[in-house]
């Protein structure tokens, strides 16, 4: 305690405030109690403004009214120290201000100086209760609010450093209540805030505390001892408000399931406690269940099934003899028996999974129920093999399936998944599900090509169109993403499109050759084939086929020496001394194709004398196999065959003159001849074979036409014409008024048949008044029948236009009368215009005989003419005056033949005539003549 002090007391000096005042000889200071001797407490000597050798001569000193002296002076230094250790408290008790008022007096001469030191107050000093501990005696039965006086505690100190606050502790029971004075100090009451119970705390401590304001805090204890008065007012209380137990469903009947406990903190006999099952319970549950009125003991009256309730909550009642009561809760588990496996519900799932799913894919969501608990009703599920899949509880339950790896079709095209869930129980249950998962396919894979680069091989000379070969592709993607399109891609051989040569199959990948190659001018050519899948986007590779061309033997060996010409003769001179094995010339040919059929032989086919000359096989060269002789002729004419090895093998075939003689002019007059020998050409000959054969053709071909021709047009001459005698039926003339004059030129209608012989003969007429001219020859016999079916279809039209109903005057003068029997007036005469219609007008007479006569003369002379001449006459305005003609000099009556008559109505109307056309006389056989194709129109 000292040494708290003496700490207290340096750190007020430290923070020591001096307050000078010097008026008149006074001077004030302050210090904090508790300062040590020795301590200074001012410079007096300085602060008076006093010189020290003052304070020696005049001898100062200090006086006190107090017994004690607390302060001294030393004169040597003019310092005011402490003498006395000061206690405030003790000095001025709660008096504030605290100080000491003291003189210092000098003598020589006499001064008198007031000194005033203030003490302050420092928290050296504790709350204290003036008693060591209070008693209090409180009955249980108590009222809340009750109040109870307690000591107040006393502190020296002032001000801040004085009593400030009480605090009680506890504060269950117990509250603190401060109740002020009218003097300012505060009495302490202690109220009741929660009820006693003896039977619970017959008695308990609490512990008063008084605090100061100082810094540090200091304070007081006490402590207060209650002791609680009883009274018989508890009921039983159970030692648990809740017991829980636990059966299996084996439990036996009569087992004790747990043991309830009351207790009643009365004495005598309100503190036996008996035991019974509330009334309030289910009948069938209250069944179930005992308890032993005097142990609290709960037996089993019944048995357990778990699946049909497996928790069970009683109320257990303890009431005393007072007739108190009170209640517990016994809560039973039954302890299942781990009989039942999981039962798997599937609730969502996935037939089918795309390939390029993402991680975490949930294809099934599954929900797993096991009827039994605890650790028999906690499922865990796994798959029963390594599959790219894993099973994730997403809560308590329930379960997905997801994809753990990346998923490929191509490597398992779907997965039988068994999904395994089982209890924790023991033994351990367990049931599973099985998923069948379709992989469906994403375009991942291109087409990959069998081979890396393919090379065929296709034989020149092919026809366009030849399959060359196949080039395959394969896509492990499925349906139409393996569904492969083969593409020629665009390139170029020898500044040509590849599509000009080979040809690809979109769809089986077949190469065909677009052209006939040749393997002299293209021995093989690259270009790419692109295969590509039907996938979305499409997915493709490419490859490099190469072709190439072989050689065919379809090029003859060409012979490049002895060189064959037709203008001149050259010969080989071999001279008469030549030993055997002279060299007299060498057959140079070359052939074009390449490999065998490129190996040449030569064989000597024709020679005069095959024993004189031979060919070397390989190298061509001839040579002589003999000594030459007188007797060989000088002039030979060696053939020479070189043959090529191909199959099959083709072959040329040279000439060589060779000379025997030793001089050239000997040479020259035997060969003066060879120029005049014919040259046979093999192709000449194939030539003029082909032109007869073509001359045979058409000879023969123009032959069966000339006689069809023949045929026909007698075939038509016998249906035209029955009769050898002549029918010369009368028409009348077209009628038309003209409103005028009543008269129109007449023309004049005859119809000529000839006897079968008369077709000899050209027959040609011209009708009075008519404007064309109809000539026949035997041309014109096939033509007829269209040219009177074409006009009669015009011609009837503008007849019926321009054509008039008859006069009903018969009667005409004689000089109306058309023809000799008449002096007709010619049509400029009669007033006809332009345009008049030839055969209209007045109806005219019966021809007179000499006009029938005339008629029959000109027909004898017609040859070949079987038509009908000049206009026709429109028979439905007049008599038919062809039904019986009467020839002079002849007691027959000819009738007009029915075949006839039909031709005659068929035949075209008349054409209109121009005035001023003056009609053309009838040719006789002597002026006969072949018509001109206007005369034909």
């Amino acid at each position: 305690m000292k040494t708290m002090l003496d700490a207290m007391i340096q750190h007020s000096v430290l923070i020591l405030t001096l307050l000078v005042y010097i008026a008149r000889g006074q001077v004030s200071y302050s210090i904090p109690e508790e300062m040590a001797k020795g301590s200074m407490v001012g410079n007096i000597a300085q602060d008076l403004g006093l010189d020290l050798q003052r304070l020696k001569s005049g001898k100062a000193r200090i006086f006190s009214r107090d017994s004690t002296e607390y302060i001294e002076l030393n004169r040597n230094t003019g310092l005011l120290l402490i003498k006395e250790k000061m206690d405030r408290e003790s000095l001025c008790a709660k008096t504030t201000p605290c100080a000491l008022h003291l003189q210092m007096i000098l003598d020589n001469p006499m001064e008198l100086y007031t000194i005033t030191v203030e003490i302050t107050d420092i928290n050296d000093n504790a709350p204290n209760f003036q008693k060591r501990d209070f008693k209090f005696e409180i009955s249980e039965s108590a009222m809340i609010g009750a109040r109870f006086m307690l000591g107040k505690a006393f502190d020296p100190d002032v001000g801040t450093n004085s009593l400030q606050s009480y605090s009680l502790k506890p504060t269950d029971k117990f509250q603190l209540e401060l109740q002020s004075q009218a003097d300012g100090s505060k009495n302490v009451e202690m109220i009741l805030q929660k009820a006693l119970d003896r039977e619970m705390q017959s008695s308990f401590t609490l512990l008063l505390e008084a605090f100061d304001g100082g810094d540090p805090v200091l304070s007081g204890t006490v402590q207060i001892h209650i002791a609680v008065l009883d009274i018989n007012d508890n009921a039983p209380v159970f030692m648990q408000k809740e017991y829980k137990a636990t059966a299996t469903e084996e439990a036996p009947k009569g087992s004790i399931l747990t043991v309830v406990s009351a207790t009643d903190t009365d004495e005598g006999s309100n503190s036996e406690v008996t035991y019974y099952i509330s009334d309030t319970m289910d009948s069938v549950m209250a069944d179930m269940f005992l308890v032993n009125e005097q142990t609290g003991e709960l037996i089993l009256n019944g048995h357990f099934d778990y699946e049909k309730v497996s928790h069970y909550e009683l109320t257990i009642h303890a009431k005393d003899q007072g007739g108190l009561s009170n209640a517990c809760k016994v809560i039973i588990d039954v302890l299942d028996v781990n009989d039942n496996s999981p039962s798997i519900n599937i609730l969502s799932s996935s037939h089918s999974v795309s390939e390029g799913s993402k991680f975490g894919t949930v294809i099934a969501m599954l929900n797993v129920d096991d009827l039994d608990s605890g650790a028999s009703g906690q499922v865990q599920c796994v798959m029963s093999e390594e599959i790219p899949f894993v099973i994730k509880s997403q809560s308590s339950n329930f379960f997905s399936l997801q994809t753990e790896q990346e998923l490929d079709r191509e490597r398992e095209t779907e997965y039988n998944i068994s999904v395994i869930c089982s209890d924790e129980g023991v033994p351990s249950l367990s049931s599973s599900v099985s998923l069948t998962v379709q992989i469906s396919d994403v375009n991942d894979n291109p087409p990959v090509f069998e081979k890396s680069n393919y090379e065929a091989f296709v034989m020149e000379n092919n026809t366009p169109g030849l399959s060359i070969f196949t080039v395959k592709a394969s896509d492990a993607d499925w349906n139409q993403n393996a569904r492969v399109s083969y593409i020629l891609e665009d390139s170029t051989v020898s500044g040509v499109s590849i599509s000009s040569y080979v040809s690809v199959h979109p769809d089986s990948g077949l190469i065909t050759a677009v052209r006939s190659f040749d393997y002299e001018t293209l021995k093989d050519f690259n270009f790419r084939v692109k295969a590509q899948d039907g996938g979305s986007p499409p997915l493709s590779s490419n490859v490099t086929v190469k072709v190439t061309v072989q050689d065919q033997n379809d090029n003859a060996p060409q012979v490049l020496y002895p060189v064959q010409t037709g203008a001149s003769v050259v010969a080989e001179i071999v001279p008469r001394a030549a030993d055997v094995g002279y060299l007299v010339t060498k057959v140079v040919a070359v052939d074009v194709d390449s490999g065998q059929n490129a190996w040449l032989s030569y064989k000597l086919q024709k020679a005069p004398d095959r024993a004189l000359f031979e060919v070397g096989l390989q190298n061509g060269e001839i040579r002589t196999v003999r000594q030459v002789t007188d007797k060989d002729a000088v002039k030979q004419k060696l053939t020479v065959v070189v043959e090529d090895n191909g199959q099959p093998s083709r072959s040329a075939v040279v000439s060589i003159n060779v000379a025997v003689a030793d001089s050239f002019p000997e040479v020259l007059s035997e060969f003066t001849d060879f120029t005049h020998e014919k040259q046979y050409n093999d192709s000449l000959t194939f030539y003029l074979v082909l032109a007869l054969a073509a001359v045979s053709f058409l000879f023969i071909t123009c032959v069966v036409v000339i006689i069809s021709v023949k045929i026909y047009r007698w075939r038509q001459s016998r249906f035209l014409y029955q009769s050898n005698l002549p029918i010369i039926p009368y028409y009348p003339p077209h009628y038309a008024d003209t409103g005028v004059t009543g008269t129109l030129p007449h023309g004049y209608n005859y119809e000529v048949c000839m006897t079968t012989d008369s077709r000899k003969s050209d027959c040609k007429f011209s009708t009075l008044g008519g404007q064309n001219v109809l000539v026949v020859d035997p041309s014109f016999a096939e033509t007829m029948k269209h040219t009177i079916r074409k006009n009669s279809s015009i011609d009837d039209l503008q007849s019926t236009e321009s054509q008039k109903p008859p006069n009903t005057d018969w009667r005409f003068p004689p000089n109306q009368r058309p023809g000799p029997s008449g002096a007709g007036a010619r049509p400029e005469e009669a007033g006809a215009g332009a345009g008049v219609i030839a055969g209209t007008g007045p109806w005219p007479n019966p021809p007179t005989e000499a006009e029938q006569l005339q008629a029959m003369m000109a027909a004898a002379n017609a040859s070949e003419a079987t038509a009908t001449l000049g206009p026709r006459y429109n028979l439905q305005y007049g008599p038919d005056y062809r039904q019986n003609v009467y020839i002079p000099g002849s007691t027959a009556t000819l009738t007009a033949n029915p075949q006839q008559q039909v031709l005659q109505q068929a035949l075209p109307p008349p054409q209109a005539l121009t005035p001023t056309e003056v009609p053309k006389a009838a040719q006789t056989p002597a002026s006969k003549k072949k018509p001109t194709k206007k005369d034909k129109k």
